[in-house]
């Protein structure tokens, strides 16, 4: 077993943190921020990163992963109602070995509809598209 890396804040969602990168919000707290996948493998797929450091789900600490969970099942509840989907699929990946490519713990909350497989992985999505879903996200969102 080798030793995990130090967490690197220059990574991707550190940045949409810091507002280095643009980024569709969807939802924000003191813990948590929710934003679109720009790499979305269904209509509506967001992620969900707390907002403190933690590299993935291995060294996070319990009070940030409870309330990134907690975020993560409130957009599958909007995502679900705003995309008409029949379920929700939610992945979370842990090093490089278990999928992690951006090395900030995130989930991936993806609506599905029975019978739809799951677009290519690492395809640049139509921005105006995402923009699009990510209003009707926040538009179910505060109603739930």
């Amino acid at each position: 077993m080798t030793d995990t890396p130090a967490y690197d804040d220059a990574n991707v969602f550190a940045r949409i943190l810091r507002g280095e990168l643009p980024a569709h919000k969807i939802y924000e707290d003191e813990r948590t921020l929710a934003f679109m996948d720009i790499m979305p493998r269904a209509a509506g797929h967001a992620l969900v990163i707390p907002k403190a450091p933690a590299r993935n789900i291995l060294d996070a600490a319990p009070d940030d992963l409870a309330a990134v969970i907690a975020v993560t099942q409130k957009v599958a509840k909007a995502a679900k109602t705003a995309f008409g989907a029949d379920g929700v699929s939610v992945h979370q990946f842990s090093e490089k070995a278990g999928g992690q490519e951006v090395f900030h713990l995130h989930f991936h909350v993806i609506p599905r509809r029975a019978g739809e497989d799951l677009g290519p992985a690492g395809v640049m999505g139509d921005q105006a598209a995402i923009a699009e879903r990510a209003q009707t996200l926040r538009d179910a969102l505060a109603r739930i």
